[in-house]
C-alpha cells in the first residue's frame, strides 16, 4: 500500500485548469503502474474531514497526527518486495509538491 503524505497549504485556490492538470498527473502515473499489472486497486483521495478516536476514548477533530502533515490518499500495488513498490512508487506526482510516499506491506491475516 502506498499512502500518499503532504502538507496542508489552507491558502491554495487552484484553478479549475490547474486541478484538471494535476488529475492528470495522477491519471498518468497510476496509469504507468497499471500498465505494469501492478496496479491492485485505484484506491482514493481523502477528505478534509475526520475525527480521531484515541485510547483512553478521547475524540479530536481532523483526521491527522499533526497539522504539519496528512494523507491524501492512497492505493494498493501488487510488488515482490517493499523495493519494487518504492520503484513504482517513483513518479508519484506527490513528491513534485514536497510531500512523500509512504510504502507498507499489507499483512494477510488467516481465516478472515
Amino acid at each position: 500500500m502506498m499512502l500518499f503524505h503532504s502538507e496542508p497549504n489552507p491558502n491554495l485556490e487552484p484553478t479549475p485548469e490547474e486541478i484538471q492538470a494535476e488529475v492528470k498527473t495522477w491519471q498518468d502515473w497510476m496509469g504507468g503502474i497499471a500498465a505494469q499489472g501492478k496496479l491492485k486497486n485505484p484506491g482514493e483521495a481523502l477528505g478534509f474531514e475526520g475525527k480521531t478516536l484515541h485510547a483512553d476514548g478521547a475524540i479530536t477533530d481532523g483526521p491527522y497526527a499533526a497539522l504539519k502533515e496528512m494523507i491524501g490518499g492512497f492505493v494498493i500495488v501488487s510488488a515482490a518486495s517493499i523495493d519494487e513498490a518504492i520503484a513504482l512508487a517513483n513518479g508519484c506526482p506527490v513528491l513534485s509538491q514536497g510531500g512523500k510516499v509512504e510504502v507498507r506491506d499489507i499483512m494477510v491475516l488467516e481465516g478472515m
